[in-house]
């Protein structure tokens, strides 16, 4: 089933308000981040909530037809870790439609510079009250490392809480302007998952990269009111730490990826493949490679008039 967005990609003149001023869209470029206006309403983020928790008890429109090597699919056989759940815009149509609207994908494609916004990825992500939880700590990474099969250098990253977000809740902290830094050299290993990976070599790894560059590592804890929205470059090191309120934290991680983003084979240096999940599910080009722009499981959540 092919989920489409039967919303005209238009904004009411109270949207438009809302968008990023050009000053705002210059702090993204020298920062890498970037803090919205209130995009969603109380009322949307509330059913995101409630539709989340339906889909935990076992709700799904749809369920992807194969599950990718490594899929994050969090069971409740997995107990009280932090879970992830990947391809959440797929299969539930309630929180796949609120994704969808038109002023999320607006607000990332004047971020983005871009004409065309479509889904990459987004991951349901339940952080649970329990300081001690080791699965809570996300290592500093940047997103790019992990998307070396795509081509393009503007995707970024909208981290969608369903409450008033802040730093007792180990909410996403920002290495500010992290994303025009040089990496020190290219490393196969950096195309694996964090979740791979050892994490004190990712803590070396973002001060040595930090180093290289002559830059101070600044990290910048985002406090995200309900409704609004932190985005971040896909190149700008970021991570969280611990839940230690009483109540867990509940969001989306919304991946996008600007119109002109395409499939690059990439190969490390023993001539692995790389593969994305997307790689096994989507639809093929004429010359038989994944088709990023396969609309059933990747749609344009924005395009300009």
């Amino acid at each position: 089933m092919t989920v489409q967005n039967a919303t005209p990609f238009v904004l009411t003149d109270e949207e438009r308000t809302l968008l990023p001023t050009d000053e705002d869209v210059d702090f993204y470029i020298e920062h890498g981040w970037y803090l919205s206006k209130k995009l969603f309403t109380d009322e949307e983020i509330d059913l995101l909530e409630s539709a989340s928790e339906r889909f935990y008890g076992g709700h799904r429109d749809r369920t992807l037809p194969v599950h990718p090597a490594k899929l994050a699919y969090w069971k409740p056989e997995h107990g009280p870790v932090q879970r992830h759940n990947d391809y959440i815009h797929y299969e539930d149509d309630t929180i796949g439609g609120i994704l969808r609207k038109p002023l999320l994908g607006a607000v990332a494609a004047r971020l983005a510079e871009a004409e065309e916004i479509r889904a990459f990825q987004s991951t349901l992500i339940y952080k649970p009250p329990a300081a001690g939880e080791q699965s809570n700590i996300v290592p500093w990474h940047f997103d790019r490392h992990y998307w070396a099969t795509s081509l393009s250098e503007r995707m970024l990253t909208a981290f969608i809480p369903f409450h008033h977000c802040g730093e007792e809740m180990g909410t996403i902290t920002m290495v500010d302007g992290s994303h025009k830094w040089k990496e020190t050299a290219a490393q196969d290993t950096t195309s694996l998952h964090f979740a791979e990976r050892d994490r004190s070599e990712l803590d070396r790894m973002l001060e040595e990269n930090a180093a290289y560059n002559g830059a101070e590592v600044r990290k910048v804890a985002m406090v995200i009111p309900k409704g609004h929205v932190s985005f971040h470059h896909c190149r700008t090191y970021h991570g969280s730490g611990a839940n230690v309120s009483d109540r867990p934290r509940r969001a989306i991680s919304f991946h996008l990826q600007d119109g002109e983003n395409r499939y690059r084979d990439f190969r490390r240096s023993d001539g692995t493949q790389v593969a994305y999940n997307h790689d096994v599910l989507v639809r093929k080009t004429a010359q038989g490679t994944p088709d990023y722009s396969d609309p059933e499981f990747l749609p344009v959540l924005w395009r300009s008039s």
